[in-house]
């Protein structure tokens, strides 16, 4: 795979570049070089590189700046930093900002190849989970999981392994973190694929009517009941059943579907008649439900029964280097569907969207996005074109206040400002 390997050498030491190019050029890479980072920087904007060999002390544009704009702009790329002047806290702080590792010179030709190599390792498995997400768009045909950190590697890997069994899984992160996409691809890879993938929104659903509305009913067994109907358990036989934030249903109506899951059979509201039924259980909380067990709000043997497998997404703000690949797919997403023709995102409306702590996750992310192509003016996103709904809605009246107390306000805020 070497020679396919692009590696940008950025260090001010001309005898460091040249040793670098000279040995990894032998080992069959493809390497170009800059004797600074702002050179480097220009480099990147004009070619693809894979690894890049970054030193943390040059003129102009330290190391570590250059490292920021690497991580924000060209999530793919994997930085080795090196550095004649090595602490624990450069080495903490350059791996915190997303360094894949840390070389202190002087190093030997073998140290180089040998963490090259596990770098170029690391882009064959990146490459491999660009190949697995690509499979995962084949298999489920919409918003696919999305994502290159470690986190969301790790539940790629839980999707293939788990999709072909039949094990009840409970898939559990904050709102919008993307939770049913993922039983989604989960259904995608099972048995039971071609079978129906029937939700249950736990948090839509009134208590009286839940019952009905999991088990179904038969004509006149209550007020309104003017026909029989179909249970979701029903519709879902030999399929997949999603139980979206199942911490929101009642204690009755958790009895009755942990009776459920242990018979594998229900019976329609109104009804004596037992069904048998085959179908697979995959349920998604916001809340905590250990918690909810202490506090005698959610049953533990139900606890168990549903979460054989657990699957944690993470927020968003914990995986920060997979906001600029999101961002740029729903880009794509909403240029095609809205039939504009926008360039880009720009590198410093990327950064503030990287920084942004984005309380409702990849979701919020995506109407950000949306609204952005939108509202656009030009062909390219800009700052200006960013904005974030409030947590809170703030009162719109403007509040009265005296001159005195505006003077006195304006002056702290100069003094504070000027200190």
């Amino acid at each position: 795979m070497s020679e396919n390997i692009n590696i940008l050498v950025i260090d001010d030491e001309e005898t460091i570049r040249d040793s670098c190019s000279q040995l990894l050029t032998k080992a069959g890479y493809t390497v170009e070089d800059a004797a600074n980072g702002v050179k480097g920087l220009e480099l990147m904007d004009k070619k693809g590189f894979d690894i890049v060999l970054l030193d943390l002390r040059m003129p102009k544009i330290d190391g570590m700046e250059v490292l920021k704009r690497i991580k924000t702009e060209y999530v793919d790329m994997i930085v080795i930093v090196i550095t004649g002047f090595p602490s624990v806290d450069s080495a903490v702080q350059a791996m915190k900002l997303g360094a894949y590792d840390f070389l202190p010179k002087p190093f030997t030709p073998d140290e180089l190849r040998l963490i090259i190599k596990r770098a170029v390792d690391k882009k064959k498995l990146m490459l491999e989970n660009i190949y697995l997400k690509e499979r995962l768009e084949e298999y489920i045909g919409f918003d696919e999981i999305i994502g290159e950190s470690e986190a969301m590697i790790r539940v790629k890997e839980l999707v293939t392994k788990v999709g072909p069994t039949d094990s009840t899984i409970l898939i559990s992160g904050e709102s919008g973190t993307g939770k049913e996409i993922v039983a989604r691809a989960i259904h995608s890879h099972s048995l039971r694929k071609d079978k129906l993938f029937v939700v249950v929104d736990c948090g839509s659903l009134v208590p009286t009517l839940f019952e009905s509305e999991l088990f179904g009913h038969v004509k006149g067994s209550f007020t309104g009941a003017i026909a029989s109907r179909k249970g979701k358990f029903e519709l879902a036989n030999e399929g997949t059943i999603f139980f979206d934030e199942i911490g929101n249903i009642d204690t009755n109506i958790q009895s009755k579907l942990l009776r459920t899951l242990q018979e594998k059979e229900v019976t329609k509201v109104g009804s004596n008649q037992v069904m048998k039924i085959d179908v697979r259980i995959i349920s998604a909380t916001n809340k905590d439900l250990i918690k909810g067990i202490n506090e005698e709000e959610f049953r533990e043997d139900l606890f168990y029964r549903l979460s054989v497998i657990p699957i944690y997404l993470p927020p968003l703000r914990k995986r920060r280097e997979d906001i600029p690949l999101l961002a740029r797919y729903f880009l794509d997403k909403y240029c095609q569907k809205r039939n504009k023709n926008i360039r880009g995102i720009s590198s410093e409306t990327m950064r503030e969207l990287v920084k942004y702590n984005w309380p409702g996750n990849v979701r919020e992310l995506q109407n950000t996005i949306e609204r952005a192509v939108v509202l656009v003016k030009g062909d390219t996103i800009e700052p200006t074109d960013i904005f974030y709904f409030p947590t809170q809605f703030e009162d719109t009246e403007p509040k009265k206040t005296s001159l005195e107390s505006a003077e006195k306000a304006h002056i702290n805020k100069i003094l504070k400002e000027c200190s």
